[in-house]
């Protein structure tokens, strides 16, 4: 999954706001609806503190953080923290996709939500609906679903 290079820049900022006593991300699991606080998930889980990354996560999807969906269903999708789990995976990326947010990650929900529909990928497969949302994800500027269709043609 790719994290825009603009979120690193906040990632630093963030980090900077926590306080010099402690700027690790362990501070930002009691506070998911800080503005950043969202990313520390990620330095959490590639640092091998899946409990922490998890604990983080479920906060900010609690309060509708779309990247936090995405980012958990990987982790379910990949067993990678938690059991691995498609249907999880899926129904998280279903929420995302019928979640707008201004950062634009619903749309690679969509993306997502759609690929699983195609496939059949923790849900009932389902090829029709699963190429409704690729297109409106490749109508919303992600390349990943203007390419897949693209293949398709």
């Amino acid at each position: 999954m790719r994290v825009p290079g603009l979120y690193w820049l906040a990632f630093g900022l963030a980090a900077a706001s926590a306080g010099a006593d402690d700027l690790s991300y362990h501070n930002y699991a009691a506070i998911p609806d800080q503005k950043f606080a969202c990313l520390y998930a990620y330095a959490a889980d590639k640092t091998g503190d899946h409990e922490m990354a998890l604990k983080i996560l479920d906060g900010c999807i609690a309060a509708g953080n779309v990247w936090a969906m995405i980012w958990k269903a990987m982790l379910y999708e990949n067993g990678q923290g938690l059991p691995l789990s498609l249907e999880k995976s899926a129904e998280l990326m279903q929420r995302g996709a019928l979640t707008q947010d201004a950062a634009g990650y619903g749309a690679l929900a969509r993306y997502h939500w759609g690929m699983a529909l195609y496939h059949g990928r923790g849900v009932a497969r389902q090829p029709v609906e699963g190429l409704r949302w690729l297109r409106q994800a490749r109508d919303e500027g992600v390349p990943e679903a203007a390419a897949f269709l693209a293949a398709l043609d």
